[in-house]
Parts: C-alpha cells; structure tokens; sequence
C-alpha cells in the first residue's frame, strides 16, 4: 500500500519542490501504471479487446504483452459481458484484474456483471469477499462518433452503491489514481478521455500516488468557484484566463474523483467566493452537477450571493454533426456565459 513516503513525494512535487521529472503523455502515464502495479503485485493483470497484441486501441498498454506475457496481458473476443463476468470472478478468488473497454459506452453491455457482481458483491456477502478490480477506458464523447459511442457514464455508475469513481484530466493525475485504483480492495473505474490521451505533462520519475476522494484546486480565485472533472478541466481554465483579463477572479477545482465527492474543498471554496458555476460533459437530469449543487446547498446555503449555475450537455442524444456537437458539448463560450450569469449584480 502508499507509505508515508509516497505521500511526502506527492506533497513535495505539489509544492514545486525540485524532483526528478519526465514529460510523457497521458497514455503513458496510464502505462506507467499498470506495468509498476503488475511488478508490485503478481495477482495483477489487464484484459480487453486488443490489449495484446494490437498494444492497446489507443496504446495504452504498448509494450506490456512482450514484458509480461499472454498470462497476464490477455486479449478478448468482443464480449464485454463475458469477459467482465471472468475477471469479477478472477477478483473473488484473490486476483486484481484490470479490465480496459475500448469506450466506456460499450460496459453497458457488461451492465449486469458490473452492477449486480462486481459493486455489490462485498456488501452482500456480509463482508466475506472483496471485488477489487478496474474498469477504465475512455469515458465521454470523441470527435463525431454520434450518441452511441458519447456518453459520459459517471453519474449512471455512481448512482449505484459499492463503487468509487476517478477522472483524471492530466498526466500527473492519470498515473497516481489508477495506481490507487489497482490497490484498491474494491471496484474502481477510471474514466479518462480519447482526446486527452496525448496531452503530455512533466510527472516525478519517482514512485507516486494521488489518494481517490480528493479533489485539487486548479487556480485561486476570490470572486466565483468553478468545478469541473476531466476533459471539461481544459475548457475551464480556458474560461477562468478569460476572465482574468476582465478582472474577474475565477477559482477552479478539479474534482479528479467523482466518488466520494471531496465536499470539503467544494464547500470551504464556494463558502469563500459566494458563487459556483458547475460543469460537466454529461447531461443535465440526474447528472454529477445535480449532486454538486445540492452539497453546495447544504453546506454553503448560508453563504450564497447567487443560485449555482450548471453548464452540461445538452438535453439530447449527442448528434454526429460537428456544428450540432459543438452546441451540445460545454465549451469554453458557454462556461463564460454561465460565469457572466452568476457574477450579475456582484
């Protein structure tokens, strides 16, 4: 498990502290993960549709096949729900599979052996048997790959007890999270993003983890909060340097775990600006901004200069036009509108 020695390297490198660095993409951070866990833990091994020897859909597992062999590097047929089933069963009897889907949006398939196996396993037989096992995998829209291959699944999945949720939308992030997914006793998923995977970041060299429930506050600001997960990280910043020509101090938090929430920094920032603007990639009905501002609600209620505005997806299967997708996604214009909104009067 993380020592106080980790932990420390995480704090220093935060800080700004000079360690010894490496520029590598998010893809490869992944990598770097899963090939420092499966030397850690010889119970770990990684499974999906080509993640052999095609080295991964998107590379992420590029080289792991001539490392570690077919035992532990294992290609799949197409089916999600089979291949889910085996490693829910693999998890049971004491092993830490990883399962990769090619998109997220193809684990419905798999739903059953998700939902009914994997999460509730643990609290069903009273504490006898842990799950602890990875579903990861690109999570979100592309670029015109229509509504079936577009959803964001972190509000479906979380509504379910027994899981916990990260979303990575760096590198640095990326590596630490999925090494604490795999050490996890229990399921984790790990939605990144096929558009991210190539955004490259300076991560430590030297061993790491990113704790899962802790959020990371991005950019300090005074004047209004904005919350933001994964690739909506990117159209946020974009939105607060905006702002910050005008004047405006815009204070952005990057949630990286959906589940459990880190209410803590969600409510000492809100309880500091008097006002959030929310943002996700997922719909509006039943989605993570409807969880964020009712926390919002109850503990900064007191506190509020103006109702918390919410920028998500809009209420439609995502179309496959570009024109239309770039209307139906958060984008950097309409945060900025939304940033506007809340700041009315101030």
């Amino acid at each position: 498990m993380p020592t106080k020695a980790h932990g420390l390297i995480l704090i220093l490198w935060e800080r700004g502290f000079s360690l010894a660095e490496q520029e590598v993409e998010i893809r490869e951070a992944l990598r770097q993960a899963i090939d420092e866990e499966m030397t850690y833990d010889d119970r770990v091994f990684i499974l999906g549709e080509e993640v052999a020897e095609y080295n991964g859909a998107y590379k992420v597992t590029k080289g792991l096949l001539d490392k570690w062999g077919p035992r532990r590097v294992i290609d799949t047929p197409i089916t999600e729900a089979g291949f889910s089933g085996l490693a829910v069963g693999a998890a049971l009897v004491g092993l830490r599979p990883i399962v990769e889907f090619m998109s997220f949006n193809f684990s419905f398939v798999a739903f059953d052996q998700i939902v009914n196996n994997a999460f509730k396993m643990h609290y069903m037989s009273g504490d006898r048997f842990h799950v602890p096992i990875v579903f990861r995998g690109p999570n979100g829209a592309a670029a015109r790959v229509s509504c079936q291959h577009s959803h964001c699944v972190e509000a479906l999945y979380g509504w379910f007890p027994g899981c916990k949720i990260v979303a990575p939308s760096n590198a640095y992030d990326a590596k630490g999270l999925l090494k604490s997914a795999i050490r996890d006793p229990n399921p984790v998923l790990v939605l990144e993003n096929e558009l991210m995977y190539g955004l490259k970041q300076k991560i430590p060299t030297e061993e790491f983890f990113v704790p899962i429930g802790e959020g990371r506050l991005l950019k300090e600001g005074s004047d209004v909060t904005l919350i933001v997960h994964g690739r909506m990280v990117i159209f946020g910043m974009e939105a607060a340097e905006t702002m910050a020509k005008k004047g405006v101090k815009v204070e952005v938090i990057d949630l990286r775990t959906i589940k459990p929430l880190d209410i803590g920094m969600i409510a000492k920032s809100v309880r500091k600006t008097k006002r959030a603007v929310l943002v996700e990639e997922g719909h509006y009905f039943t989605g993570i901004c409807s969880e964020v501002a009712f926390e919002i609600q109850k503990h900064c209620f007191g506190y509020l200069d103006a109702p918390v505005e919410r920028v998500c997806q809009k209420e439609t299967p995502l179309p496959y036009s570009p024109v239309l997708e770039e209307e139906s996604i958060p984008n950097t214009k309409r945060i900025l509108r939304a940033l506007q909104e809340v700041l009315k009067g101030a």
